[in-house]
């Protein structure tokens, strides 16, 4: 069985509001994603290259 168009809308709104929720998340980046700038680390460097590395490959494929 063959899903109709209007399934197909539903599904791609139901993944949108889930990136959004997603992006909304990122919003956490201004107070430093949870961490104290003072006591930043090399071990905080590593994890925001990771996090840099994986929303470039998702703006890369999105544009």
């Amino acid at each position: 069985m063959f899903k109709t168009n209007d399934a197909a809308l539903d599904a791609f709104i139901a993944a949108k509001i889930e990136i959004d929720v997603l992006l909304a998340m990122l919003a956490h980046s201004a107070d430093h994603f949870g961490s104290d700038p003072d006591e930043a680390n090399w071990g905080h460097v590593g994890t925001l290259k990771h996090y840099l590395e994986k929303l470039r490959e998702i703006t890369d494929m999105a544009s």
